[in-house]
């Protein structure tokens, strides 16, 4: 799909394709949800590159009021969002207002919903590394779950040579789905990780929007299950 398009996934709710990014020497695909709160205000999660047909598009849904990053690695186009939306406010997950210090976040994402948007999106923080702690968010409305870093699922030929075996054998290549096998060896504390698969599932959800896999469009309780399998039971 271009990357200007917006698409809707559900009552509220739109994902966009992104431009790949660089990471670590890896190539990744980029992914925004977009939900429209009650007020009319725009919930964006990890905001993709701003081009001017997006943000005409946008501005018919609503207008821009949070922009969310929901993992420190989640930061590359939260400053152009911010210099075309100044009004908006800026939430960062735990540690990247460390890393990023020339950003103005706003407020730092608790465990619990802000005012903003309680009662119409729920969040908790994903436990047990001690390299990165994810947000992840939960959509009532649709029953959309947001998962970012924590799981993810590549297309078979994403990957060439020897990084497309060292992705299947991590696990993260349709049509398995997990953590990448670097990120699964900083949960020292699998109790903590297990507590929090545990309260995502609780949420009961039934689509889930990954930045870098599949759109899981029916029973996404089971493939969270399934891709937390390695936490242990």
């Amino acid at each position: 799909m271009a990357a200007e398009r917006v698409t809707a996934f559900g009552p509220e709710i739109w994902v966009v394709e992104g431009p790949v990014v660089a990471h670590m020497g890896l190539e990744y695909p980029t992914r925004m949800a977009i939900i429209r709160l009650a007020d009319g205000g725009l919930f964006l999660w990890s905001p993709t590159r701003l081009t001017p047909g997006l943000q005409a598009t946008i501005e018919v849904l609503g207008t821009v009021r949070y922009l969310v990053s929901p993992s420190k690695h989640h930061y590359l186009f939260m400053g152009e969002w911010k210099a075309a939306y100044p009004w908006a406010r800026i939430y960062a997950p735990p540690g990247l207002t460390q890393h990023r210090r020339d950003l103005a976040f706003d407020e730092k994402l608790q465990e619990r919903a802000p005012a903003a948007w309680i009662n119409q999106i729920d969040q908790t923080f994903i436990r047990g590394s001690f390299a990165l702690t994810e947000v992840a968010f939960f959509h009532r409305a649709s029953r959309t779950i947001l998962i970012a870093d924590m799981i993810q699922q590549f297309p078979p030929d994403w990957f060439k040579g020897w990084r497309g075996w060292v992705a299947r054998r991590a696990g993260i290549v349709a049509p398995k789905a997990a953590a990448p096998i670097d990120l699964r060896t900083t949960f020292t504390n699998r109790k903590g990780l297990r507590q929090s698969v545990k309260r995502m599932l609780d949420w009961s959800p039934d689509r889930l929007v990954m930045a870098h896999g599949a759109l899981v469009e029916h029973d996404a309780a089971a493939f969270i299950r399934a891709a937390f399998a390695w936490a242990g039971g």
